[in-house]
């Protein structure tokens, strides 16, 4: 399938498509390394990236030490080296398995918050993004950019935000958290355009909660009501998802 200028694959199961997904990521990678020194590279995390990272960790003949790797979002006052931390997520499901030149983590309990959005700002744009790969939320949030905070033109790279109630309650939905007050109430997050300055852009989007965020994503307008809508504009996106969050589109079910 086709939304826009977004390539659709749909998988029979998540395993293969976080399989393709970091396949296709992998040769990305080494083409680029053939005419760049280096590659800047933004991870998301959450569960939804669990086989992606799992293959991507084992991939051979990438040369992983030109490589400066960068997360996109975390939450405010939570402690780093708690299982639902977002940098803790990736370290130990990427950036410990492999020889990196560089890991770049946002800190949620700097004492200055502004300050290091500051920090990683000026961070990435020293370092531009030539590959992220993400995920979509419940409520169609890219990172940590819920509708009520995501802007197509924000003037932000990197900004604290609040949280919505559907974003934190994914979060239970996804075991990350036993209760919904568990959930911190605040976050780091690159905004939209910085996200989609990346020359490449890979959306890893499984399981039946996603099936809502899906049909939003691929058969609504593009509006900040629905900001992974967006991903329809971006000329170097593909989205992977399997049968279960395909499972509401119009095009599969008019061909089951």
């Amino acid at each position: 399938m086709k939304a826009g200028n977004l390539e659709v694959k749909i998988f029979d199961t998540r395993l293969e498509m976080g399989a393709n997904a970091a396949k296709t990521v992998a040769d990305k990678i080494r083409e680029l390394l053939k005419t760049k020194e280096f590659l800047n590279i933004i991870f998301a995390s959450a569960p939804s990236q669990n086989e992606f990272l799992a293959v991507l960790s084992e991939e051979e003949n990438i040369a992983w030490e030109r490589i400066n790797a960068f997360h996109m979002d975390e939450y405010v006052g939570l402690a780093n080296d708690a299982p639902q931390n977002f940098g803790y997520f990736l370290k130990t499901r990427l950036f410990d398995k492999i020889p990196l030149h560089s890991v770049h983590y946002l800190n949620g309990n700097a004492t200055d918050i502004e300050a290091e959005c500051v920090r990683y700002s000026k961070l990435l744009t020293d370092f531009p993004t030539d590959i992220v790969c993400l995920g979509i939320g419940e409520n169609c949030h890219l990172a940590f950019n819920d509708p009520h905070v995501a802007f197509f033109d924000d003037p932000f790279i990197v900004k604290q935000v609040s949280l919505d109630d559907a974003c934190r309650q994914q979060q239970v939905n996804d075991a990350c958290f036993d209760s919904f007050d568990e959930v911190p109430q605040y976050a780091l997050t690159i905004t939209i355009p910085a996200l989609l300055k990346a020359q490449y852009a890979y959306a890893i989007v499984p399981g039946p909660k996603k099936a809502e965020a899906i049909q939003h994503t691929l058969e609504d307008e593009i509006s900040e009501e629905f900001p992974s809508t967006i991903l329809r504009n971006h000329p170097g996106a593909i989205l992977y998802i399997d049968k279960d969050s395909a499972g509401r589109l119009a095009e599969i079910s008019s061909l089951s």
